[in-house]
């Protein structure tokens, strides 16, 4: 009999919401730097993101980020993130 694998789950801290880990975007803090982590694999600690712009608005209206990675944050990275869910939803093709 084969095991089934489990799916990691991680809860975005914009809207509390538990989801798979490959649907999230992982913010990291490296020492005093806050990067926006796309491979996942960053060392350092790190809070997960739902990649649309109401999750993104709520965790910047609650001071999310800066809760989860225990630091005052530079509130450049919520634009910073809020152009890449942008650029990203810009290059996926339409539904026609």
């Amino acid at each position: 009999m084969s095991r089934k694998k489990d799916i990691p789950v991680r809860k975005c801290v914009g809207t509390n919401e538990r989801r798979q880990k490959a649907e999230l975007l992982r913010i990291v803090r490296v020492e005093d730097q806050v990067i926006i982590d796309q491979t996942g694999e960053l060392q350092g600690r790190g809070a997960y993101i739902t990649p649309d712009v109401h999750a993104i608005k709520k965790a910047k209206k609650k001071h999310a980020f800066a809760r989860a990675l225990r630091m005052k944050l530079d509130e450049k990275i919520y634009d910073d993130l809020l152009e890449l869910v942008n650029l990203v939803h810009m290059k996926e093709p339409m539904d026609e």
